[in-house]
C-alpha cells in the first residue's frame, strides 16, 4: 500500500468571515439611524394620531433645564449658534422639539421663539400617543 502524507493547507478560506462581517455591517447600518438619544424626557399625551416626521434634527429640552441638538448637550449661551450650524449642514431639515411635559409652558414657548429667530420654518413638536404608552 503506497504511503499517503497529507499536505498541510496553506491557504485561509475567509469566504465564511467576509459573510459574517457583511451582515453584522448591513444589520449596524439599518439600526443605527433608528438609534434616538438616551436622554429621559416625559412627553405629554395625545389621544390623536400625530403625524411623524423620519428625517429632522432633534431638539430636547430635559427637566432640568438642559438643551440636546441631535443628543448632544449645548451649553445655553451658544444654542443659537450651534442650531444654525447644524440646520444648515444639514440641508435645513424639519426641527423636532421633544420637550418634558412638567417644563413651565413659557419656557417652552420661548425656546420656539429663540428657534424661529434663526429663521427655522419647519417646527414639529414631539408627543407620546396614548396607543404607545400602552
Amino acid at each position: 500500500m503506497a504511503d499517503r502524507r497529507y499536505k498541510p493547507l496553506t491557504e485561509i478560506n475567509i469566504t465564511n468571515l467576509v459573510d459574517v462581517t457583511m451582515v453584522l455591517l448591513i444589520i449596524f447600518m439599518i439600526t443605527a439611524p433608528l438609534i434616538h438619544s438616551g436622554i429621559d424626557v416625559n412627553l405629554p399625551g395625545v389621544q390623536s394620531e400625530a403625524t411623524t416626521v423620519r428625517e429632522g434634527i432633534l431638539i430636547t429640552y430635559s427637566i432640568d433645564g438642559r438643551l440636546f441638538i441631535d443628543g448632544n448637550l449645548v451649553v445655553e449661551p451658544e444654542f443659537e449658534r450651534t442650531l444654525i450650524k447644524h440646520w444648515v449642514q444639514t440641508g435645513k431639515k424639519p426641527v423636532l422639539l421633544s420637550a418634558d411635559k412638567n417644563i413651565d409652558y413659557g419656557r417652552i414657548i420661548k425656546l420656539i421663539d429663540r428657534i424661529k429667530s434663526i429663521g427655522v420654518t419647519e417646527l414639529g413638536l414631539i408627543v407620546e400617543t396614548e396607543r404607545s404608552k400602552k
